[in-house]
């Protein structure tokens, strides 16, 4: 897959080690990144389709063969946005759906809401600047309140179909146990786009790759955008 010429994707194929004690992670490209102290310009954007890719939700578990991925995920939250917005999402917009639980993937778990609380604030720290560091490389706007309510809406509707799509679930535990009151989906919005099996979690493979073509899709359009206004 061709990168961007004009991303940082066009710097040397590996980046230094951070001179601090070890807190960095070898990416797929074999660059480096520090999760405490990350850098926008670290990463390849194949490292972060490929993280997301083969980082699990619902701590892996799955009545598929295949557990679903944060990928895909994102994916599917994309397409709910742009599907019930009343007016077509600019490439910013798209992005920050697509790129909404990045940091997940350089952390490499999808940690449920729960843990998070009892892991405390370092966690959520760490957390944040990873996520940072994504939304400053790729040019991400920040949330508008009323964005940020459609987003969480089209999140929680993908968790709920998930977790009895994807992970069997009942209605009525994502309900009473998962405390979504959402409704649950019927109708997988991706099946439509990539022809695939409804609600089928992909191969770590199909999902960087469909990841990767719409990451370097939308941060083409943003480029064009702010060049253009």
């Amino acid at each position: 897959m061709a990168q961007n010429p004009k991303a940082p994707n066009s710097a040397p194929s590996h980046s230094p080690l951070p001179t601090s004690p070890r807190a960095w992670i070898r990416l797929p490209s074999g660059r480096h990144l520090d999760l405490v102290n990350p850098q926008p310009d670290a990463w390849l954007d194949i490292d972060l389709a490929a993280r997301l890719s083969r980082t699990y939700r619902w701590g892996g578990e799955s009545i598929w063969p295949l557990p679903l991925s944060v990928a895909q995920h994102s994916l599917t939250v994309l397409a709910l946005r742009r599907a019930w917005a009343p007016l077509p999402l600019v490439p910013g917009e798209e992005l920050l759906e697509l790129l909404h639980d990045a940091e997940e993937g350089f952390l490499g778990f999808d940690c449920i809401s729960p843990l998070k609380s009892v892991l405390g604030q370092q966690f959520r720290d760490v957390s944040e600047r990873l996520l940072k560091a994504v939304f400053a490389r790729y040019q991400v706007p920040t949330w508008s309140k009323a964005a940020y309510i459609e987003h969480k809406r089209a999140d929680s509707i993908a968790a709920a179909s998930e977790a009895v799509h994807c992970t069997g679930w009942s209605r009525q535990e994502v309900r009473e146990v998962l405390k979504i009151e959402f409704p649950v989906l019927d109708v997988d919005p991706l099946a439509a786009i990539y022809a695939c099996e409804p609600w089928a979690p992909w191969s770590a493979e199909v999902a960087s790759q469909r990841f990767l073509e719409m990451l370097t899709r939308l941060t083409q359009a943003v480029q064009i955008r702010s060049l253009t206004g």
